[in-house]
């Protein structure tokens, strides 16, 4: 097999050695606080500009605990839209609205529906499984209030990023079994299964952006070891499928998720589950967020809008 550094495209390459020579400290030598800090600083250096949309507007919405969740939406019509729940990425420690608000903009803009981000609660303070409850709190409301925000929600989708393409995927689980229809859950780069034993990971651990000490510092902060077994952190390690929203999963080559990702596709088929497969060569995880930057980011995005549209037209 090519060494890793020979599997990335010239730009890609070209990018990495840009933020090589920025030498940023490893988020995974901060602490939290400041690893957010440093994420949000950095999030939408190389994302799109953030496009301009008739409605954009913050709420709140509750937790299963009571507690207020802080919520964006977005959308460019003016009609009752089709809605999709976006879980952003950030290993349940880093992440916020902000440091997905160009993505979540180009998804409504480009798919005509509406985008609805949530800001669930981050680890070390809030352990699993609370992002996976926030997530699917605000899931449960949108279909029981979201028409006051002007959402159709005969038409709901779930989708996310990175840990918030994990928690998209346990929300069409938790949907399927409660009775809860959704078109779509759309799982951009997601992370699967429990132990990160996968050739991918051993692979692509140093020099493409997410590293394993970065991955193993997430993850302990957002859960104990004894918990990775949990399909609510590892949908991979439930043992039916079938039955959930049909799927598009976008993945990037040279990610070390790429593995866990592919095996996520192949269960939800195998179990007669509709899947689209996106897999973008020569690029890393987080691809999606460098718009400015790469062709494939801005292909991606338009992907997703695609399977977003045709999800709601059935």
């Amino acid at each position: 097999m090519r060494p890793p550094a020979q599997l990335l495209t010239p730009r890609m390459q070209g990018l990495l050695q840009r933020i090589q020579r920025a030498q940023r400290t490893p988020l995974h030598a901060l602490e939290p606080a400041q690893a957010r800090s440093a994420y949000a600083l950095a999030a939408e250096i190389l994302d799109l500009p953030r496009a301009p949309l008739r409605r954009v507007h913050d709420f709140q919405l509750p937790a299963a605990d009571g507690t207020p969740l802080a919520a964006r939406l977005y959308c460019d019509g003016l009609a009752i839209a089709p809605a999709m729940l976006y879980l952003h990425g950030g290993g349940f420690v880093i992440g916020s609205l902000e440091t997905h608000d160009s993505l979540c903009r180009q998804l409504a803009l480009r798919s005509g529906g509406a985008v609805i981000a949530l800001d669930y609660r981050l680890a070390p303070e809030h352990r699993f499984p609370t992002a996976v409850d926030d997530a699917w709190a605000a899931l449960q409301w949108l279909q029981t209030h979201g028409d006051a925000l002007g959402l159709d929600t005969g038409r709901l989708a779930v989708g996310g990023d990175s840990a918030g393409g994990t928690l998209a995927a346990v929300c069409a689980l938790k949907a399927r079994d409660q009775g809860l229809p959704l078109t779509l859950q759309l799982l951009i780069t997601p992370g699967t299964s429990a132990h990160g034993d996968t050739a991918s990971r051993r692979l692509f651990a140093q020099g493409v952006l997410l590293e394993a000490a970065t991955i193993d510092w997430f993850f302990d902060h957002y859960l104990e070891h004894s918990h990775r077994a949990d399909w609510r952190f590892a949908p991979l390690n439930h043992d039916d499928l079938e039955g959930v929203a049909p799927a598009c999963v976008i993945l990037a080559e040279c990610d070390p998720l790429v593995d866990e990702g592919l095996a996520y596709a192949d269960r939800l088929r195998a179990a007669g589950v509709p899947v689209t497969l996106e897999l973008y060569r020569g690029l890393t995880h987080d691809f999606i967020k460098m718009g400015r930057a790469l062709k494939e980011a801005v292909d991606a995005q338009q992907a997703a809008a695609e399977a977003m549209k045709e999800a709601w037209k059935r």
